[in-house]
Formats: structure tokens, sequence, C-alpha cells
């Protein structure tokens, strides 16, 4: 049974992961394995658990205990629950609960980048993406666009900082990630031409192919390679990739955002 907890005290260590800590103390990278995350609302959260994901306690609004909640409580038993008023909890956090509904839960061990490789089709490689936004929305796109696995420079936005798994709407649970073996370009681009895969750097260069190009869907392994927000792709990048890739544009627009393009990029090259 969960034990239902009413908060009296704002300023009882227990609540500090919500109302108190930062997203670094959280990740907690001096001791990995007591890392913790926060999931916002029933869905990020009922994600998690199907995904394996430990919880720590649950933070909601009264009503919802003996509500909306009710399923997600009977799913964690034995974590303390607490409840307040909407008014006390607006107080507590800062700001108004995302439906409700918040979890703390211990982060799950990292996956390796060849595990996560293993059978995929097409594989998405961020490079430095680092706004939480545009990291959960590329998530959510790659869940639901056939996207395999997802590879990451570990300079980007963390998939389980709470804007990015509110925004994936809980599908960086649903997608395979793991961190890249290396920061530098020439390194992680031979260990997926080790494994396989072709590597297609989203660019606007003058000589890339356009994404509709038929040769691209002929590739049995793709990695799709997207840069950071403002800047794109580095020059070191593009060059070492076998494939440079852009989207055309209209209306004199001179490129998309990095979600927006993932998006595009995703359900064009995934088709065969």
């Amino acid at each position: 049974m969960a034990d239902i907890i009413e908060i009296e005290d704002f300023g009882a260590p227990e609540l500090d992961v919500y109302a108190r800590l930062t997203e670094n103390q959280l990740v907690n990278r001096a001791d990995p394995l007591n890392g913790l995350f926060i999931g916002e609302s029933p869905l990020v959260i009922g994600r998690a658990l199907d995904a394996g994901c430990v919880p720590v306690s649950c933070l909601m609004e009264a009503k919802h205990a003996a509500g909306k909640g009710r399923e997600l409580i009977d799913r964690c038993p034995g974590v303390p629950v607490y409840v307040a008023e909407e008014r006390v909890l607006c107080e507590l956090t800062g700001f108004h609960l995302t439906r409700g509904m918040l979890a703390a839960m211990r982060r799950p061990a990292l996956r390796g980048p060849e595990e996560v490789c293993r059978g995929a089709g097409r594989v998405a490689v961020l490079e430095n993406v680092m706004n939480p936004t545009n990291l959960g929305a590329i998530f959510r796109s790659a869940a639901a666009l056939g996207i395999d696995a997802v590879l990451m420079t570990s300079k980007g936005s963390d998939p389980l900082y709470r804007r990015a798994l509110r925004v994936s709407m809980g599908n960086v649970f649903l997608v395979p990630w793991a961190y890249l073996p290396s920061e530098e370009p020439e390194e992680w681009t031979e260990f997926l031409h080790g494994l396989g895969f072709k590597t297609a750097a989203m660019a606007l260069l003058d000589d890339s192919l356009d994404i509709g190009d038929p040769r691209l869907s002929e590739v049995e392994r793709l990695a799709i390679v997207l840069g950071t927000e403002g800047d794109g792709l580095a020059r070191e990048t593009i060059a070492q990739c076998d494939y440079t890739v852009r989207i055309p544009m209209s209306r004199g627009v001179d490129s998309l955002n990095v979600a927006a393009a993932s998006a595009v990029a995703f359900y064009q090259l995934t088709r065969r």
C-alpha cells in the first residue's frame, strides 16, 4: 500500500528533490548510482514505470491521490506519496504542477552505443544539441517516425532533464539512447562505420544531396546526423560523414529549427 503523507513542513528534506535541488544536483555525477530525475504528468510517469525506472517518491494534489493518480500510486507500493492542495504545491515548487503529479525516480543505468544500435536500421546522431525543449521534441519525433535509436555527444542536453522529458511526452523511454564513445567526429564516425552505418550530415551546402534522393533510401543502415542550435554541424563533422543532405527551402527561408528539421529528416529517411 502507498504511504500517503500530507505536507506540513515545507522544509522537510524529503521535499528537496522537488523544491530545492537543481538538475545538476539531481544527476549526482559524483554518485551516479543514486542519480535522480523528475517525471511530470501521469503519462510521463507511467512510461518511466513501464521502462523499469524505480520511483523514490511522488508529489501530487490531494484530490489526485484518490482520483486519476490512484493507478500510478498502486504501481508504486511502499513509495511515499506527498500530497497537498494546489496552492500549497505552487508555493512549494514555485510553479503550477503539470497535471498535478510529479515523481522522483532513480536514473536508469546508461546503455552503451553498441547495444542500442544492435539491429537498428536508422539512428539519429545529435551533436551538441543543448536545448532541452529541442531534445524532447526530437525524441518525440524519433519515436513517432521510426528511428531505432538516438546517439548523442555528452556536451548536449540530458534526455532526462525535466523539460526534455515533459516535451518528449515520455518518449525518451520508448527510443533506446546512448552517448557516443567520443566527442571527436573522426572517432565516432569511424565507430559508426565499424557498425555498418553510413552517415548523413544534415547541412545546407551547395553540393548536398536532396533529402528525397533515392540513393539514401537504398542505404541499409543510416545514421542521420543533426547539429547544435544556431551553428548546426561542425565543419569537421560534415567532412567525416558519407553524405551531406539538405531539406529544400522556399520563400527565402534559410533553415529550420533542429527539432523541425529532425521530424522532416526522420519521416523521409525512414521510408524504404
